[in-house]
């Protein structure tokens, strides 16, 4: 079972903005290629992080208000969530370690 969380307009503020945790949102998109490539990372992530970072995705398709509130125009755009603020974001693929370092340091 995956640790990754779905993300809506409906629930963003209160899974994301106002969780004691700090939260990496994936926006992505069923027809976007790198987005499909990357999701066994995101999982993989979900799973060795679970209990100290929320991992989630936002279909940008889907749910637009909120990917248009934080500018996504390309996918997959990652970001990190800490205290209802945007404290790190990714555009494109990005190695693992380099997403683990930055879930380790928001912690």
């Amino acid at each position: 079972m995956s640790n990754v969380q779905d993300f809506t307009d409906a629930n963003f503020d209160s899974e994301v903005l106002k969780s004691e945790q700090p939260v990496l949102v994936d926006f992505w998109a069923p027809w976007c290629g790198p987005c499909r490539q990357i999701a066994p990372m995101i999982d993989e992530l979900a799973a060795e992080n679970e209990g100290a970072i929320k991992i989630g995705k936002l279909n940008v398709d889907d749910q637009g208000a909120t990917a248009q509130k934080y500018g996504v125009s390309s996918i997959p755009t990652l970001m990190i969530f800490k205290g209802g603020e945007v404290v790190q974001r990714f555009v494109g693929m990005q190695p693992k370690a380099r997403l683990q370092q930055a879930l380790d340091s928001s912690r």
